[in-house]
This record gives C-alpha cells, structure tokens and sequence, in this order.
C-alpha cells in the first residue's frame, strides 16, 4: 500500500515537472495521515508539508516539513492576530514531529488548518493571471460559479490559512480558491482527487483565457526583434556593461533570455506601461524585484548612445527605488539590501536577469516570462492590477525573508566569478576547472576538443539542478583570432561576463636546436604566445566594460625561467607568456585587473602534454624508461614528491580566492622545489 509521503511525492512530482502548474520551488502541497508515535506506540494524526525552499518537481522526503496536526490546529487558540501572526513561524516548531526534516514555510499554516486530507497551493501562471485581473472577483464566478472561491489579496501567513480554512467551510462544494494578486490553492480527500481539482482549476482558466482573450493585449507591435545573429551579437556587446551596473551593490551572475514571449513583449507598444506595474505573486517579486529596468531606445541604436542611456537609467533607477524603500521602512525594517535590478530589459535584444548565482539569475528571468504570461492573461480579459506597492515592500522586506536570508550558507570563496580556462578538457586545465567550479565560480571549458571540453563542464554540472549554471563548454583553437573572439562572446551570453581567466592551452615538441624546424618554432609560439595574448585581450575587454576588476592568470612553466636541453621552442614560448605576465600587469592593474602567473614543472601524470609525445622525449634525454619519468622529476626536486594538476589547480586558487587580493605581476612556482628555476 502506497504511503501517504510516497501519494504526496508523486503528485508533487507531477505538478511540478510542468511549469504551466507552478514555478520553480513556487508553491507547496500537503498530506495529512495517521503514524504511530515512537514513544507511546498510539496512532497520532500528522501532515507532512514542503518545507521551505524546496521545488515541488524535485521534492523528496527530505525536503517535507512533518508536524502533529492536533498541536499545529491548538495554534488557533493562542493566535494574537494579524498585527503578530509572524510569531506564529517560529511556534511551528514546537509542532515537529520527530527529527530532521525542512524548515516548514510560511504557507504552513494555509495547509494545516484546511480541514482536508490533501492540499496544494500552486502558481500557476492562468490562475494568477484571474488573480491580478481587475474585476478577479467578478471572472472567479463567470469562470468557475461556485466551485472555486475568491479569497481577497492578503500577505501569506497564518491569517490566510485561517481565511482559507473558513471560506472552505462555507462552500463545502467548492474544489478550491484563487488567491487575489498571488495563485490558488485546491484541496481533495485522496491526493488523486487534489491533484484533479489543481489540474481543473488551471486548466480552465487556461481555456478561459484563450477563448475570451483579446488577441493583442499588449498593444501593436512598434519594434520588430533584431535578427537572432544580431540580436545575439548585441547581447554580447551589453552584457557585460550590464553586468558590471547591477554588481555596483553586490557582485552578480547573469542570465540572457530571448524567448519568445519576451521578445514579442517587448516589442509591444504598452510594454514600458505594463512593465512598471510590476510583478505581483510574492514568489515573483521577490526574484524580479518590484519592477525592471527598461531600455527606452531600440535595439539598433548605436552601442555608445545606448551605454550612455543605460548609465542614466541605472542611476534613475537606484534613485527610484532607494525612494521606494523611504516611504514604507520602518524601524523595524530590515536595512536595504541593494538598489540595482534584478531584471533589465532590451527591446528588439531579450531580458538580462541578475542573481548571486547562475540558478538565482536564471530563475528571476524565468519567474520574469512568468509574469510576462500573467499579465498578457490578466490584460486579455481584464486590466492587469498588481497588489499594492506598499504590501510588496512588506513581503521584500518582511522580517521571515530576512531570517531565511540569514539562514543561507556563506557563498564559497569564488561565488559569483565566471572563470574561462583554456586547455580545460585534459590535465591541468581539467584540473584548475574541477577546483574553480568546488570554490564556486561559474566555469567556461575552453578546448580545440570540443568532446573534452564538454565531458569535464558536464562532470562539473553533474549535482547541479541544471549542469549549465555550473559550467559550459567551448570550443576553440587559441591561435585563432576569431575563434577566441567567438569563445568570449559564448561565454559572455552563458553568464553576463568573464572575471578569471586561465591561459593553460599549451603543447611541447622536444627537439634539439637543429632538430627544430620553423613550423615546430611557429605552432608552440602560437598556441602558447600569440594564443595568451588573444585571450588575453579579448578576456580584458570585457573586464574593462564590466568595471569589475578580474584576475588573468598564465600557466607557465620553469622552462620560462630554466634553460634544459632539447626544449628551445617551447621555453622561448613560455618565456613569451612569463614576461606578458609582467607587461600585463603594469598594463591592466589601473582596471583592478591582476595578472599573475604559474610556474609547474615535471606534471607528468594526467598531463595532456606528457601524453603527447613530450613525456616520451623527455625521458630519452634523461636516460630514464617514460613509466618512471614522473618519479625521476621527483627525485631531482627539493622536497621530492611528484607535482600533479591538482597542485597547479591548487596555485591558480590561491592567486584568485582573495586572500592575495592585493598580489599582480608575481609568478609562483610549483615544481616542488627546482633550485636553478629559482626567481630572482
């Protein structure tokens, strides 16, 4: 017999993996059943409830709030009322039933007083679209009669619960209710029967609103989207600027989007009107903020008149919404927690969305398109009316979110940076990005091996939600100079910007001076010199247009600094890089940017290099079988011990992790200890 838990993770399940039903980690469901209790081995009556966080799509037992239903309903008899109804959050506890489980949320309350054995609490984007309509009383009756009951706006929290319960009470016919300004909430006494009357509610509010819709709700189209090739280019040109602007409070991530809705939105001539209205469900507004930026020009205007106008729209809106937390702060609110959008957005280009990290920013666009879709509905049968501004600072700034905020774990040390790191299918460029993405950052894997590059970005990802907000993978050969163009803009359009950079692309042909031809002399030279300096290049040109500083760093070798036998080529190359490492540095440190540089020696394990043929030559001029190479570089070093990838991944680490924030134009070696390769 199939458990009450394994009912309500099923249909949790269900609802959640289609997005018409609910955003991500939007809405909650519920079961209530019958457990044995541990200590006086009776029957007790329980409900198990999404906790706070969780996303329905993904949720497991883990994720379930349990509480003892008798305790949860005794909280009517000690309620103080709405004025204090916060209290009642932390009163929940008291109501757990045995150890772990999540922290219930603030719907909990909604849940547990409705007097039905299966609830769910949902939004839909057709449901909030009746929800934020002008006249959402009068269309609750005209589309649902009296099967589905209007609740009027009010902030979420034990009121609503107690709201909820009573409006069911009254209308034993009713399946369930829409939630003025925020979503529905539908009940059953099996979880089949709830998961039906969740499905009825917003499937026919969908019909309702495609039969009845006006066809252009949001007005005629005045600006056509730029071709995807030139809208894409564009993108790439902004983001980073755009980027750089929403980072002034705290560092961001960013998310482009040009689906179809946002684009046709935006080239709608009531978009500017619409959009300052804002979002209303609570789980919108508090990724989105209250409202967006808007580009007034269109997405052709030439790139300068268009940063210029961005910065003007930048400080408007940090004026405007410093202003907005003036009026409605009190003393006990929270202090402001930032002034920059969440969301921007370009005619004729798509929306830039913001967040602490890939997953926040990319979430805030999606909840964005959510309330794109909402108020085409509302506007198709209706007028689109969003709470008031004053009750979403209450929600923004609500003292529950703030706790939730401080629950947070402390972001790891390269939260928020976008590393690229070229040669990142194999070895130490592997390597550098498996560290890189454990402290952190969003990692781009550069390679001429497409195939390499993709299998480590998806080894990285693989825990992720999505494997993209961990890493992605390029393609590109570092001696071309419109494949490393091409290889910025990926990266940029993946995550709003770069900020790390790893020149670790390299090759070795061990030859003697007069073995050594000129093709050999040019291709070391121009994947290892000319290859940095394009990446280089291209990499600081987008740090100097996000104004956020960035570290470059260069894996060279000891080869940079030692003179050995058989290598001329390819110590010229790396003492090329060694000294870009300088020029770099007194170049780029008045932009904040840090050029540093790795010296390795003897990496033979896991070396993409030692495998090609280098490891070979190597051990023929040493005198040494190639198995026991790595344990001859050993043996000639100071501490003896064997330098692998992870080492070097270790250095590229210490350089960026910000504890030699204040360190550029430095080479650290790490060849456990070669005297002749010692800096001086």
């Amino acid at each position: 017999m199939t458990s009450p838990v394994e009912k309500l993770l099923q249909r949790s399940h269900a609802l959640g993996s289609d997005p018409r039903n609910t955003n991500f980690a939007g809405g909650n469901t519920s079961a209530k059943g019958v457990a044995v209790d541990p200590v006086t081995g009776s029957d007790v009556d329980l409900m198990w409830v999404k906790g706070s966080g969780g996303d329905l799509g993904t949720l497991a037992e883990g994720g379930l709030a349990v509480l003892r239903l008798d305790r949860l309903r005794a909280l009517t008899e000690v309620y103080p009322g709405v004025e204090r109804e916060d209290e009642m959050v932390a009163a929940f506890d008291f109501c757990a039933f045995g150890k772990g489980g999540a922290a219930p949320s603030i719907d909990t309350a909604m849940h547990g007083l409705v007097e039905a054995a299966h609830v769910d609490h949902l939004h839909p984007d057709a449901g909030i679209a009746i929800a934020t309509a002008a006249d959402g009383r009068e269309l609750t009756t005209r589309i649902f009669g009296d099967r589905v009951v209007w609740v009027p706006w009010r902030r979420p929290g034990f009121q609503l619960g107690l709201d909820i319960a009573a409006i069911k009470d009254a209308n034993p016919q009713a399946i369930g209710c829409v939630l003025g300004g925020h979503g529905i909430t539908a009940w059953g006494e099996t979880s089949a029967e709830c998961e039906a009357n969740s499905l009825d509610i917003i499937r026919t509010a969908e019909a309702y609103l495609a039969e009845h819709g006006r066809p252009e709700p949001f007005g005629p189209v005045i600006r056509e989207p730029l071709a995807e090739a030139a809208r894409r280019e564009r993108a790439a040109a902004l983001f980073p600027l755009l980027r750089g602007l929403a980072s002034t409070d705290l560092p961001q991530v960013g998310h482009y989007t040009a689906t179809p809705e946002v684009l046709d939105f935006l080239s709608r001539e009531r978009h500017p009107e619409l959009a300052a209205l804002g979002t209303s469900c609570p789980d919108h507004f508090l990724r989105t903020k209250v409202a967006p930026l808007v580009l007034d020009l269109p997405g052709d205007a030439p790139l300068e008149e268009v940063a210029v106008r961005l910065r003007e729209l930048y400080a408007a809106y940090r004026e405007d919404y410093a202003a907005y937390y003036r009026r409605h702060a009190t003393a006990d609110s929270p202090p402001m927690r930032g002034a920059d959008p969440a969301i921007v957005l370009v005619p004729g280009v798509g929306m830039f969305s913001f967040g602490k990290d890939k997953q926040t920013a990319r979430v805030a666009g999606e909840f964005y398109v959510n309330a794109i879709n909402v108020m085409r509905g509302a506007e198709a049968v209706s007028s689109y009316a969003p709470i008031e501004e004053s009750e979403k600072f209450r929600i923004e700034y609500w003292e529950l979110e703030e706790a939730k905020l401080r629950r947070m774990p402390a972001p790891k040390p390269l939260a928020t940076r976008v590393a690229l790191v070229t040669g990142g299918g194999s070895g130490i460029g592997a390597a550098t990005a498996r560290r890189l993405a454990a402290e952190g950052a969003c990692v781009v894997v550069a390679d001429r091996d497409l195939a390499a590059a993709e299998k480590v970005a998806a080894e990285l990802g693989a825990r992720a939600y999505r494997p993209e907000d961990v890493a992605t993978a390029v393609q590109v050969d570092v001696t071309d100079e419109e494949q490393v163009v091409a290889a910025l803009r990926q990266a940029v359009l993946a995550f709003g910007g770069v900020d790390l950079i790893v020149n670790n692309a390299g090759l070795s042909l061990s030859r003697s001076l007069l073995e050594t031809s000129v093709a050999d002399w040019d291709l070391q030279h121009d994947v290892m010199a000319r290859g940095s300096f394009l990446v280089s290049r291209e990499s600081a040109r987008v740090m100097i247009d996000q104004g956020m500083g960035g570290d470059i760093v260069y894996i060279s070798s000891k080869n940079a600094v030692f003179a050995g036998p058989n290598n001329v080529a390819y110590g010229a190359a790396k003492a090329d890089q060694a000294h870009q490492v300088r020029l770099l540095a007194a170049e780029l440190g008045g932009f904040g940017i840090r050029v540093n540089g790795v010296n390795p020696d003897g990496v033979v394990r896991g070396s993409g290099i030692f495998a090609s043929g280098w490891g070979a030559n190597r051990a023929a001029v040493y005198g040494v079988p190639e198995d026991k190479l790595g344990e001859f570089y050993a043996q000639r070093t100071l501490l003896k011990r064997e330098v692998l990838p992870e080492h070097i991944a270790a250095a590229v680490f210490a350089l960026t992790g910000g504890e030699l924030s204040l360190t550029t134009g430095l080479h650290i070696p790490v060849d456990a200890g070669v005297a002749a390769a010692f800096l001086r």
